[in-house]
């Protein structure tokens, strides 16, 4: 969950690390610091809270001039949000100094091994046993590689580390084990990071480093090692062709609002490469050679596992695959579950690093089922572990709160959805093309309507920002969505929001109902429309305000009546999204909260 950078180079490295910081903050805001090496004696800085606490205390230190340093940015998962608790951490004997993203399961186990061996503990956290561990082993380890070896191989559990030596200060260090980390190759310099955008300014050669290695680094050079014998491996970088314009903010107010405005591209570089000329089939070379699912097991989390819901209806009445949707988080704890012949699992990650739906992946394949992975990261976990990845080209989401990535999840599903309608006969050639063409259109639909869905947003906003409490219903296609909106509610503006299958309403929900307890349904123009006009006509019944979401043309008496461009079911949601996100972004902002960091949240949910 947190954020690693380490440099080593020919440049003042201390702001180097602290400019990549600011681009991994989006992991983790809870502290910060960074380490370096000065006349024989390791520096940490660190401070409580967002980057900018830790950048004033830099500013009232002495002039740094090393050329080799790592910095931290923190999202709790053991000790408290304190400065003692914040990274980098030093050995007892000041020798050593770790950053850390991940969780030691065994730390107390260690802990007290060091402990009786006269160790001192100044902080609540793991990471602090950890480097004093490694300074142990290298009491009888030939040298630091393999202490460092020796030391991860005792620790179990899930992490990214980088360390600095006292005594080697031009080498970094580092190493990964269901966490992300990631090599940058420069020209007399060399990065390690959570993620690429933290030195994208510098170099866009990278390696991706798997799970159970080791990197050695100094500004000319790099090893790398399989952490059980320290056996060398060797990989080809690769060259990622994301810009630094893709995250800036490129005049919004924030990035988030950036990213919402950014779906149309999002959807014409998710199609490109992918739909047939003249446009009566789609190209998915990525699942071409997968059989059609018998079965497929959908597994994801959060906003992830809202885009598999809504997939399943797409899956099922475009190709004909009967659709199972789990929560990572649940599914994982089952008992054995059982799977038939030709059946598929399909997990769904935006960073293909978040842990539950990682543990979901290797547990279906444990049990012989082929997994079919989605998400937006080259080079994850997730991409790499999977039997077959589809990515969905969303390029980097800043904001915490997932609002691009869950339209190129939708996007991906419907592709595949009409990729298997092909194969399984469900749909002919012409609805095919009828639907590619649908999406086809829907840059320049999103392009042209998005202003206004913004001032509409805003608008309601206004009205609506004083409510304690929101409910969203919908139907069918709809649900999803209603669970989506009201996820971005909570999320963004700390208010009490609850997503309902409309017709659940009358099952005890109802009872919340009055004038101060405000209704958002989508109210699209599909065959459910009836239904839904119905379920509003009983909030309002009970005097609770409703906002409609709902198309041109539809009848409907409600407080607010939002209207959205018509696009047909289940595609619709295309429209249906932004607008659910632009309202929350607007009640978030209009009443001062951080919508970019909300509070207790980080953007990839790599620890359970």
């Amino acid at each position: 969950m947190c954020g690693i950078i380490g440099y080593v180079g020919h440049r003042p490295a201390v702001p180097v690390v602290v400019e990549g910081l600011e681009r991994l903050e989006y992991r983790g805001y809870d502290s910060a610091g960074v380490a370096w090496e000065q006349l024989g004696q390791l520096h940490v800085l660190r401070a409580k809270g967002k980057l900018s606490a830790l950048k004033e205390k830099l500013a009232d230190s002495p002039a740094v001039t090393a050329t080799c340093a790592m910095g931290h940015t923190r999202w709790a998962t053991h000790g408290v949000p304190a400065e003692r608790n914040a990274h980098p951490h030093l050995a007892n004997d000041g020798t050593l100094a770790l950053v850390h993203n991940g969780i030691i399961e065994n730390y107390q186990e260690l802990k007290t091994e060091l402990a009786a061996l006269g160790y001192e503990f100044h902080s609540e956290t793991d990471t602090e046993v950890l480097v004093n561990l490694i300074a142990e082993r290298r009491k009888t380890e030939p040298d630091l590689l393999h202490a460092f070896a020796q030391a991860l191989r005792e620790a179990h559990g899930a992490y990214a580390v980088c360390l600095l030596d006292v005594a080697e200060p031009d080498t970094l260090l580092a190493a990964r084990m269901s966490a992300p980390l990631i090599l940058g190759l420069g020209t007399g310099e060399n990065f390690v990071a959570s993620d690429i955008p933290a030195f994208l300014p510098y170099t866009r050669r990278v390696v991706f480093l798997e799970d159970g290695e080791i990197v050695r680094a100094t500004a000319s050079e790099h090893g790398i090692f399989r952490l059980a014998d320290l056996t060398p491996v060797e990989r080809e970088a690769q060259v990622i062709q994301w810009d630094m314009q893709a995250a800036q903010k490129d005049g919004f107010r924030h990035f988030m609002l950036k990213e919402i405005f950014e779906q149309p591209r999002v959807i014409t570089d998710g199609l490109a490469g992918r739909v047939a000329h003249p446009g009566d089939g789609v190209v998915l070379p990525e699942i071409a050679q997968l059989p059609v699912p018998k079965r497929l097991h959908v597994v994801a989390c959060g906003t992830s596992y809202h885009a598999g819901l809504w997939g399943r209806h797409l899956l099922e009445a475009w190709a004909g695959i009967p659709v199972q949707v789990e929560i990572a988080s649940e599914f994982r704890y089952r008992e054995k579950p059982r799977f038939g012949e030709g059946e598929m699992g399909l997990v769904i990650s935006q960073s293909g690093e978040t842990a539950d739906t990682l543990a979901a992946l290797r547990l279906m394949k444990e049990q012989g089922l082929p997994v079919l992975g989605l998400c937006n990261v080259v080079g994850s976990s997730i991409a790499r572990e999977a039997d077959a990845v589809f990515f969905t080209q969303a390029g980097p989401e800043i904001s915490v709160a997932s609002t691009k990535a869950m339209c190129s999840q939708m996007l991906s599903l419907a592709l595949m959805a009409l990729h298997w309608s092909e194969r399984t006969g469900a749909l002919d050639a012409a609805a095919r093309k009828e639907r590619i063409g649908l999406l086809q259109s829907l840059p320049a639909l999103l392009d042209d309507h998005l202003p206004q869905m913004h001032k509409t947003a805003r608008e309601l906003a206004l009205k609506y920002a004083q409510a304690a409490n929101f409910f969203y219903l919908g139907r069918g296609h709809c649900f999803p969505l209603a669970l989506e909106g009201a996820l971005k509610l909570k999320e963004l503006s700390y208010i009490h929001a609850e997503g309902y299958a409309a017709g659940e309403m009358k099952h005890g929900p109802i009872a919340l109902i009055d004038p101060a307890f405000p209704t958002f349904a989508l109210a699209l123009d599909d065959a459910l429309f009836p239904k839904v006009k119905s379920n509003i006509e009983e909030v309002q019944a009970r005097q609770g305000k409703v906002i409609a979401l709902t198309n041109p043309g539809m009848e409907l008496a409600t407080d607010d009546v939002w209207r959205i461009p018509y696009l047909p079911a289940p595609l619709a949601a295309f429209a249906a999204l932004p607008a659910l996100q632009l309202f929350s972004y607007e009640v978030a902002d209009y009443l001062g909260k951080d919508v970019d960091q909300p509070r207790n949240l980080a953007k990839s949910v790599t620890v359970e």
